[in-house]
């Protein structure tokens, strides 16, 4: 079993999700997320979608919140780049968006092409007008998602919460 999968913090993602109904699960291949995406899989009530580029997500999930259906996007934090002019959908159409953000190009990171977006995936969400929760610490995820949940569902708000490289550890890919 690698480090990942021995975390607990996926699971409390996990439940935040169940516990508010979340229904579909859009999101671009990451291994910061793998525990979680398996989660969802496996889930009955969840409807998992792979994307090509992030932005797709935030136009998936304004047609899931249009059918009445609660949905998470999950990416890293160099896909917020790629979702920028669709973040606007979220301002001028009140719509709920609820986004889990795995950081890249903090502390060890060994990509140096990870390092400009993830030392500015905060300002630029919150230019866009997205309310952003940082967590760098594996106990206070689940506190972040639920306040990012109800602000999201119950606002409707725009929210994302930045989970920390330091979380789920740099990549190394062999290195």
């Amino acid at each position: 079993m690698d480090s990942l999968e021995s975390e607990t913090w996926p699971e409390d993602i996990y439940q935040v999700l169940v516990e508010n109904r979340v229904r579909q699960v859009a999101y671009v291949p990451d291994i910061g997320h793998a525990s979680l995406i398996k989660m969802c899989h496996k889930s009955y009530n969840m409807k998992t979608m792979v994307l090509t580029t992030e932005e797709e997500g935030v136009a998936l999930l304004a047609g899931a919140w249009l059918g009445g259906d609660r949905g998470v996007l999950l990416m890293q934090s160099s896909g917020v780049g790629n979702c920028i002019n669709m973040l606007s959908l979220t301002r001028v159409c009140r719509m709920p968006l609820l986004i889990l953000v795995t950081m890249r190009g903090e502390r060890g990171e060994f990509n140096p092409w990870q390092v400009p977006m993830g030392q500015n995936t905060n300002q630029i969400l919150t230019v866009a007008g997205v309310l952003t929760f940082a967590v760098n610490d594996k106990d206070h995820i689940k506190e972040a998602v639920e306040a990012a949940a109800k602000m999201a569902f119950e606002g409707p708000a725009a929210t994302a919460v930045l989970i920390s490289q330091r979380i789920p550890g740099a990549k190394t890919f062999g290195r």
